[in-house]
């Protein structure tokens, strides 16, 4: 039976999910954090991927993470005790670690296996629930299916899919939508589609063109307006340890991540005012 998120609950949380690699699902998460707290929202952002991508991309080497998302999804230490501060003021962050790559089967015989991550973040051991401490909590998900997957959309409020302007795009958004839909109704019937991003849009390809428009006419109003393009400062900010709109804030695409958390904000304010 399905346990959301315990209704006093101050924070939005939101899973970055795309079970493909190399769509842009880390740049999202980091990306959308550092807007979200540039406008003076309090963000946590969970690294859930083995790879750990978001937390290099954050500045934090992997000598620096004290604890990791892994050990808290063992057991081993509470969420709050895992939680370090970033450059970027109102962001902070949950680093992962290589040990993810293999949690899957040390959580499989949990009875909560599924609400492991809904059980941390509403866990009031040290006073306060994570979920109390922020305005939005970005989860980063590994790039596939697996159960670390489904416990960031069981506690979760809605996903947000990163969706690369490439040839195979419908039918992987096609088996993601089933894999949601699923967990809406087994494990969390509040689960909704907050929207699909389209990334990695090259205005020179056509194919971004046709992709782009085949997704709005099936997907229709899910869809962002707006198009995160391709672009190397993009590409070349994790490599320095920050956030692209630290990094060089007015390329092509870190406005475009400040347009997507303009545009993510008032979707969450028609949400709240329906």
């Amino acid at each position: 039976m399905s346990q959301p998120k315990a209704p006093e609950s101050t924070s939005r949380i939101l899973a970055i999910v795309n079970q493909k690699g190399g769509v842009g699902k880390t740049t999202t998460a980091v990306n959308l954090g550092t807007a979200l707290a540039a406008v003076g929202k309090r963000v946590l952002l969970i690294d859930l991927d083995a790879q750990g991508n978001a937390s290099t991309g954050l500045g934090i080497s992997t000598a620096e993470r004290r604890h990791s998302s892994y050990e808290t999804l063992v057991g081993a230490v509470s969420l709050a005790d895992a939680i370090h501060k970033t450059s970027v003021p109102g962001l902070e962050l949950v680093p992962a670690s290589a040990d993810l790559s293999g949690v899957d089967l040390e959580i499989v015989e949990d009875p909560r296996r599924a609400h492991l991550l809904s059980d941390l973040l509403n866990d009031a051991g040290q006073g306060v629930p994570v979920t109390d401490r922020y305005d939005y909590i970005v989860i980063d998900c590994p790039p596939s299916l697996s159960l670390v997957t489904v416990n960031a959309m069981t506690a979760s409020d809605a996903v947000l899919v990163p969706l690369q302007c490439e040839f195979y795009a419908l039918e992987g958004l096609s088996q993601l939508l089933r894999t949601v839909e699923r967990v809406r109704t087994t494990l969390n019937p509040s689960l909704e589609i907050q929207g699909i991003v389209l990334t990695m849009y090259d205005t020179r390809n056509r194919l971004s063109g046709q992709v782009a428009q085949d997704v709005r006419e099936y997907m229709g109003d899910v869809v962002y307006k707006t198009v995160i393009p391709r672009n190397v400062r993009i590409s070349e900010a994790p490599s320095h340890g920050k956030p692209a709109l630290l990094y060089d804030h007015a390329c092509a695409g870190s406005q475009a991540y400040i347009q997507l958390a303009s545009e993510l904000l008032r979707r969450e304010r028609d949400l709240i005012a329906a």
